[in-house]
């Protein structure tokens, strides 16, 4: 068995994909897109005009807010920003356990950290939160965020045992894997260096089988609380990360590769959608590399493959990976410390295979629930040695289920030197094949643990330079995919961001471009317990519109008339739920991240002590929502 087969079996089990061609259903398909957006046009003029969003009004933005929630933000952001605490708050939480009793000590989290960044125990305790803030016109991104509490110890050896074949465990093998993409032991505790995200750990099928089963309850949850949900799953939770290692050095090298014969023919540095080989050419050099005979070569390019331009692209390329089983027999690249030709594609034990066909197979039973139920499904991102397979994976579910609408959503790391090359070329997918194109932007989690394990291991650091670097990426591949929902009506995109000049440059654009909120194409996301002055002013009451209790969704009706102060924006708070005591490693992690954003910036512990203020000098300390 090899990792050929792994794509042939993902088509049985996310059905087949769309060639790269324009054929008659693409055609039809992107006519669909165009006519949604005639139909858009010819609605503009019933909508009413925009409000300007005001990020400083603290009335309207704690609204939906009581006073003593007000003061619970104020000392948990205060708190966070305590470097002393937060430097002792495991030992802290330790000894406050034992003092107060655990029936005391749940009662405390819920007054105070738990409370301000977790949503409930379960789907019936998080039901009430997720209606209050919808009624306000924030919706829930449900993440169920336990996650086991393992010693650093424990981690690790469950990461290298399956991170690593059963020849290379055993002593008989050695990887041909890169290093960016084996198991080291000094970073096989993926929870260091990573904020506000949760960590799996493969144990067993079983396990992975318990997960799925997790993410279906959520899935479940999200469509009985709203119309208009989201659900964040994690594809490291659903199988053995060995078969995302392997996949992913896979696909890095044959991109790597076509970059190698970019630069023979003259084109390094061009970007990756402007970097096109002349078929001729490189058919020439892969017979000076003996890689097969050139009777062969020249069955691989054909007309039917790659047109009659006498060029490919990278999305060309990577096609060749997985359409021609001919080829796959002779996949190699250049080894450039050896100089010799090595195969491309490694072996699988059989139970490496199973194992790799399970993983795919809990992917397609979340992606049918998610489209029974009406739910989105958010794909997160994860370490850039997992990377490359998890967004491919993803790319599969979206060919089969992105059909009418952006169902899956992929999420890009803006923080990644090589993102806007991955969104331009997965934009253009789209585009050729006919399927509605879903992102998430957002800046990253992973950053201290990747630049760390690039500088210890020894390979390209993958993160960009410096914090305005990554601003300046966000910036770039939101205002790209924002030029594509102009004239795309069935893409889609999330704003993931916690920093007002990004949301201010977004509703920006979204005005020069004529983007609507009723078209529920840009959508702005936060973390529950943070940036309410950002999330509440930017959704108000838009949800009684975008599929409330009427059972409506934004993309079937218009919406009524807008009240003063009403933005009327698709918006939603990351909302993750589970028991006290579970949860305590996500919180653990959520005060880490708040440190450091609190010591960059005290507008919304400012702004929550102005209102707080307000209401005291107003008489209005007992506000009750309305």
């Amino acid at each position: 068995m090899s990792l050929r087969r792994a794509l042939p079996v993902l088509r049985s089990a996310l059905s087949r994909r769309a060639p790269l061609s324009t054929a008659p259903a693409t055609r039809e398909q992107h006519a669909a897109g165009l006519e949604a957006v005639r139909g858009r046009g010819a609605a503009e003029a019933a909508r009413p005009p925009v409000p300007a969003v005001d990020f400083g009004n603290t009335q309207e933005a704690y609204r939906s807010r009581r006073s003593w929630e007000l003061a619970r933000s104020l000392l948990v952001l205060r708190l966070c920003a305590s470097p002393a605490l937060l430097a002792r708050h495991e030992q802290l939480l330790r000894l406050a356990r034992r003092l107060l009793g655990q029936r005391l000590f749940d009662r405390l989290m819920k007054m105070t950290f738990y409370g301000q960044f977790v949503a409930g125990e379960d789907q019936e305790s998080i039901r009430p939160l997720i209606q209050h803030n919808r009624a306000f016109g924030v919706g829930s991104i449900l993440d169920y965020g336990v996650e086991e509490d393992l010693t650093p110890e424990e981690a690790e050896r469950e990461e290298m045992e399956s991170c690593t074949s059963a020849s290379e465990r055993d002593g008989h093998g050695t990887s041909k894997r890169e290093k960016q993409f084996q198991a080291h032991r000094a970073f096989g505790d993926r929870r260091d260096g990573v904020v506000s995200t949760r960590t799996y750990f493969y144990a067993s099928e079983a396990k992975c089988d318990s997960h799925m089963e997790t993410f279906l309850h959520c899935i479940e949850a999200s469509g009985g609380a709203s119309k208009d949900g989201f659900s964040a799953i994690k594809l490291t939770a659903l199988g053995r990360p060995q078969f995302l290692l392997r996949f992913s050095d896979v696909l890095t090298k044959w991109r790597r590769f076509f970059h190698q014969m970019a630069a023979e023919q003259g084109k390094a540095g061009l970007a990756a959608m402007d970097t096109k080989l002349e078929v001729a050419a490189l058919q020439e050099s892969m017979v000076k590399m003996g890689i097969t005979s050139r009777m062969e070569i020249e069955n691989w390019f054909t007309v039917e493959t790659l047109g009659v331009s006498g060029t490919l692209d990278l999305l060309d390329w990577g096609s060749l990976i997985d359409s021609r089983t001919e080829l796959s027999r002779h996949l190699v690249v250049p080894n450039m410390q050896t100089g010799q030709l090595e195969p491309l594609l490694l072996r699988f034990t059989e139970e490496e295979e199973r194992q790799m066909t399970r993983m795919l197979q809990r992917m397609d039973v979340l992606a049918k629930k998610a489209s029974e139920v009406g739910v989105r499904l958010m794909v997160d991102a994860e370490q850039t040695y997992f990377q490359p397979a998890i967004s491919r994976l993803t790319l599969e579910m979206q060919r089969r289920f992105n059909v009418e609408r952006p169902l899956i959503f992929n999420t890009y790391q803006c923080y990644l030197k090589d993102t806007y090359d991955n969104v331009t070329l997965d934009v253009e997918l789209a585009r050729r094949e006919g399927w509605c194109f879903g992102a998430k932007l957002v800046r990253g989690a992973y950053m201290a643990q990747e630049r760390a394990r690039a500088l210890e291991i020894g390979y390209e650091d993958p993160i960009n330079p410096t914090y305005e670097a990554t601003n300046a990426m966000y910036h770039r591949c939101l205002n790209y995919v924002l030029e594509e929902l102009k004239h795309n009506a069935r893409a889609a995109v999330m704003v993931a961001s916690h920093n007002e000049d990004t949301v201010r440059f977004t509703l920006c654009r979204m005005e020069e471009l004529g983007l609507h909120p009723a078209d529920c194409q840009v959508y702005f996301g936060q973390l529950l317990g943070m940036c309410d002055q950002i999330s509440f002013p930017l959704g108000e009451l838009g949800f009684r519109w975008g599929g409330g209790g009427q059972g409506r969704r934004c993309w079937d009706s218009p919406p009524p008339p807008l009240c003063a102060g009403q933005a009327g924006y698709p918006v939603y708070k990351y909302v993750p739920y589970g028991p006290v005591m579970e949860v305590l490693p996500y919180l653990s992690r959520r005060a880490l991240e708040n440190s450091g954003v609190m010591k960059g910036a005290q507008r919304e512990w400012q702004l929550l002590w102005q209102e707080l203020k307000r209401r005291l000098r107003t008489g209005s300390l007992f506000h009750r929502p309305a």
